[in-house]
């Protein structure tokens, strides 16, 4: 029997996908959380041969998360889900370790076999999402930026609509220092401009609305 975690932050998705996966004989839903910290915890103690990982948690972004839970459980094929469809975030969560990933609007029939081709070893990748990859990005990012603590601090900050000085005072650092990262997250995104960046940051789920 195959033992499935679920990860995800809205109840209806879970609900869905605890029922189309119930109806596999070989399947097991062993664990079901709505949020990373949970996950996590359980994870410790238990390892389950599927995690089904939702890429935009309330508490964790979950290209930043596939490193921490291969760590702790090395054998648990991970596969991300998402309503993201960007070359960027696909590439960037196959780059950091996950084993697949599944738009939230694929059919059971997909997420079945998805969890098959892994369990055997080999990378999945949804028909939507393949055809992505097959195109590749022309232009634009092709990884999701890494941005630092401190970078994600003035990204939350602006998108607040702080200026520079009150974005140092709030951080208790410099008005220099804020234009600095300001610079490097605009290099980072390959942005003319931090609205453009902080634009990206939400939609990546490095930082919230």
């Amino acid at each position: 029997m195959t033992s499935i975690f679920i990860t995800d932050d809205h109840p209806l998705v879970l609900e869905g996908l605890k029922n189309i996966l119930t109806e596999t004989d070989t399947l097991q839903v062993s664990g079901c959380f709505a949020n990373a910290a949970t996950m996590v915890e359980a994870i410790k103690t238990t390892s389950p041969d599927v995690l089904l990982l939702d890429i935009n948690l309330p508490d964790a972004n979950g290209i930043e998360l596939v490193q921490k839970v291969k760590s702790l459980s090395p054998s648990t094929r991970i596969i991300a889900l998402s309503v993201h469809n960007e070359y960027a975030v696909i590439n960037s969560m196959f780059h950091e370790g996950a084993d697949g990933y599944i738009q939230k609007n694929a059919l059971g029939d997909e997420i079945i076999e998805g969890i098959k081709t892994v369990l055997e070893g080999r990378r999945f990748c949804c028909s939507q999402s393949a055809e992505i990859m097959r195109q590749k990005a022309k232009d634009g990012l092709q990884n999701v930026p890494k941005v630092t603590r401190r970078e994600k601090e003035i990204l939350q900050q602006a998108a607040r609509g702080l200026t520079t000085q009150q974005i140092a005072d709030i951080l208790f650092i410099s008005p220099h220092t804020v234009e600095s990262h300001r610079k490097n997250l605009m290099e980072k995104f390959e942005v003319k401009n931090l609205a453009s960046a902080i634009k990206l940051a939400m939609e990546y789920g490095l930082i919230r609305e």
